[in-house]
Formats: structure tokens, C-alpha cells, sequence
């Protein structure tokens, strides 16, 4: 019997460098996707797969993050007195049950590897799910939740992947498949991070949501230093997988890199179309965005 997913990292350390001078003041994570912060969609996604506790591996200045996810009582008092309903109770349907949530700091920005190693106490001796925040997936079915699925069925690792273009395959971590265990999930024989052109053993990459057991927190406090200098989540899984499963999962759905600005503005697009009522005012204004060029020609 698989011991249960109940835990979540999410490691929001990072500066957001890419989104200077927004992210001055303001986390990446808190930057908006149409009405919501990113970190938000990723939230839902871990409790919408069954998490019950999530870890935020934090930084300076990233308050915010913790004050998000809290009670906001002013706001709330404003919002019952002026009998906006349907606003205070998207915000109580929104916020964690009370101790659902932990901080704890990534003093230096040493790698993901040792973000993830930062959370070892607080996850103890269980496995647990890694959801990285620059990255939100939009599915019917939580992507979290189809690898729980395959978890609950396979045990050991399990690393959610997507498709992307051979010539664009040197960008990311590239996995290597194996066995095939059904139609969207095969075991992985290894993993390649930015892989030389021409080179990758698939057109499969890792797409930012990760089910690890707790042995890769052993691996990890080697601190051994990998690519850029920094302690690397590839790495510890690399040497993971001499002894464990892994499998990896084309989840059904696409992802959004929000680290990214094109990334970015196409996730606020999308989630916007969703809306019928944004829809309707949008794409009359997309049309004659796109348009404009080729009519001053």
C-alpha cells in the first residue's frame, strides 16, 4: 500500500528577475492572471488533487505571499457591510483551512535542489508532490491529481511531462522512456537537462510538477553543486533512479510558463477566454489588434 500524497512544496523564492521593475515590489507570484495570482492556480491544482498541508520554501519580501492566503479582516467587514456576498465568499471558498499552510526560508538562492531540501522537516519521512509556481496548468482534471492517480497505482516518482518541438528540445530538462506503463505514462530510464541539439532521447520535458519519496531529501543534503553552480532537483533524481521508479505522465492539459512574459501575457489570454463575458469585449479587440498591421500596409 502507497504511503498517501497529504504534502506539497512550493519553493517562491525566487527574485523574478525576467520581470523587472514589476517584481520590485511585488513577488512574480503575486502578478495576476485575468482576476487571481498566479500562485493561486497552482494552490487550487495541489487541493484540488488531494493536498492537505503545502510548504512555501520562501524568500525576503515575500510576505505578501503568506498575507494572501490569510484572513483579511478589514476587507472582509467592508465586503459584509456593503452585502457583496459573492465577493467574501470567493475569498472563504479561496483561503487554506486554518494550519494547512507552512513558511520556511531559502536564505540564498543556492538552486531548486536546495529549495526543496529547505522543506525536509516540515514533509518528514513521506512522499510528497513538488508543484513549481512560474508554471500553470490548465486541464479538466487537476494535473496533480491524474499523477496522483498513476502514483496510487505504481508508486515510487512520478514527473508530469509535455510535448514540445525537437528543434526547442535543448531549452529544457528532456526525460528518456522506457517501459510504457498505459497510453500516458511510461517508466523513465533518464533524464537529460538542456540537452545539446540534435541530441535529446525525446521530445518529452519536464513540466514542473514532480511526486518524490522523501530519500531524494538524502540526496539532496550532499549539497553537491551541479549546472550554474547551484544544487540541482535533476541531479538527486538522477541518482534517485538507481534505486527507484520513476514514471513519467503526459498529463492531459497544456501548461503556461509564467516565468516567462510570452508565457505570461498567453496564459492571461487563454483564462480570459474562458470567461464568456470577457470573451465577448476581448476578441473583437484581439481581432482588431492583430489586424492593425496589415491594414496600415
Amino acid at each position: 500500500m502507497n504511503k498517501p500524497i497529504r504534502k506539497a512544496v512550493l519553493p517562491v523564492a525566487g527574485l523574478g528577475t525576467r520581470f523587472l521593475p514589476a517584481t520590485k515590489a511585488v513577488p512574480k507570484e503575486m502578478l495576476t492572471i485575468v482576476d487571481r495570482p498566479i500562485i493561486q492556480y497552482v494552490v487550487d491544482e495541489a487541493r484540488a488533487a488531494g493536498i492537505e498541508h503545502i510548504v512555501f520554501v520562501t524568500g525576503r519580501n515575500k510576505t505578501v505571499i503568506a498575507d494572501h492566503f490569510d484572513r483579511a479582516y478589514e476587507l472582509e467587514e467592508t465586503l459584509k457591510r456593503r452585502h457583496k456576498d459573492e465577493a467574501l465568499e470567493l475569498l472563504e471558498k479561496l483561503r487554506p483551512n486554518a494550519g494547512s499552510t507552512s513558511f520556511t526560508r531559502q536564505q540564498e538562492p543556492l538552486g531548486l535542489g536546495h529549495a526543496i531540501w529547505c522543506a525536509r522537516d516540515i514533509i518528514g519521512r513521506e512522499p510528497f508532490a513538488v508543484l513549481l509556481p512560474d508554471v500553470i496548468i490548465k486541464s479538466q482534471q487537476s494535473c496533480l491529481k491524474q499523477m496522483v492517480d498513476i502514483y496510487n497505482e505504481q508508486g515510487g516518482n512520478v514527473i508530469a511531462v509535455e510535448e514540445v518541438p525537437e528543434d526547442q528540445t535543448y531549452k529544457y530538462g528532456i526525460v528518456e522512456l522506457g517501459e510504457k506503463i498505459n497510453d500516458r505514462a511510461s517508466k523513465i530510464t533518464g533524464m537529460v537537462e538542456k540537452p545539446e541539439p540534435g541530441t535529446a532521447p525525446s521530445n518529452l520535458m519536464i513540466t514542473g510538477r514532480y511526486i518524490l519519496q522523501p530519500e531524494i531529501f538524502d540526496l539532496l543534503s550532499r549539497m553537491e553543486k551541479g549546472a550554474g553552480g547551484e544544487i540541482q532537483l535533476t541531479d538527486s533524481m538522477l541518482s534517485l533512479m538507481d534505486d527507484q521508479q520513476f514514471a513519467s505522465l503526459r498529463f492531459e492539459g497544456h501548461s503556461y510558463d509564467c516565468g516567462s512574459k510570452a508565457g505570461f501575457l498567453t496564459a492571461n489570454v487563454a483564462y480570459a477566454l474562458e470567461d464568456d463575458n470577457l470573451a465577448r469585449e476581448l476578441v473583437p479587440m484581439l481581432n482588431q489588434m492583430i489586424n492593425q498591421p496589415a491594414a496600415a500596409e
